[in-house]
């Protein structure tokens, strides 16, 4: 979503030389977040483009009743939210044939007891730091210690290892804070890898990754 359209085959051809890890995809709906996202279409079509996996973070009402939609892989990360959906459980079994990781989003108020009744379920948990819908938001500050909470909550709830990625304003410094509190995957958009076009954005990732190493 942060990616220029006129220079996506470059941004791609330098996230290939660098080694990133994951796409991160924001599928929105104009309801579940009052904005429209990436579709059906485009992450086809970024699939001609390249083999990185993709993150595909669902921001769409009862996501459950449209996985056969994206052609969901092996190798991705699929994030449903705990709010998106009355039958979580269901949500998160549904996914289970495509084979891919599982992780569950929770907004910033959502309460990290959601998390209890699901932890068999799911390999990741998706901490938004920004409440959904628009990229350029400042960090809600209280998800800073949700973060270092939650990381304790599975360390004593869960005997599998759970990964918390982190999405919303992660600059450099607040990845090296959420990196100490226990984050492993952190989504970085227009606040860390790209800003000042994509000529800078080889020198950026670098930058990034000094900070959470």
């Amino acid at each position: 979503m942060c990616s220029d359209l006129i220079d996506l085959k470059e941004t791609l051809r330098i996230f290939e030389e660098e080694g990133i890890d994951y796409l991160h995809i924001d599928m929105m709906d104009g309801e579940f977040v009052p904005n429209f996202g990436l579709g059906v279409d485009y992450i086809r079509g970024l699939r001609k483009l390249t083999n990185i996996p993709l993150d595909l973070h669902l921001m769409v009402k009862s996501p459950e009743y449209k996985f056969n939609w994206i052609g969901i892989k092996e190798t991705d990360i699929v994030s449903i939210h705990y709010e998106s959906t009355f039958q979580v459980q269901r949500a998160l079994d549904w996914l289970l044939p495509f084979g891919c990781k599982r992780f569950l989003a929770i907004n910033p108020a959502t309460p990290i007891y959601v998390l209890e009744e699901v932890l068999d379920y799911i390999d990741g948990v998706n901490l938004l730091m920004v409440n959904p819908g628009f990229a350029g938001q400042k960090i809600v500050p209280s998800t800073m210690h949700k973060a270092e909470r939650i990381h304790r909550f599975l360390r004593e709830n869960s005997d599998k290892e759970i990964t918390i990625e982190v999405d919303g304003n992660i600059t450099p410094e607040n990845g090296r804070l959420l990196r100490q509190r226990g984050a492993g995957i952190f989504v970085a958009g227009t606040s860390s890898i790209f800003r000042g076009g994509v000529g800078a954005y080889k020198e950026n990732i670098e930058n990034f990754r000094k900070y959470i190493e």
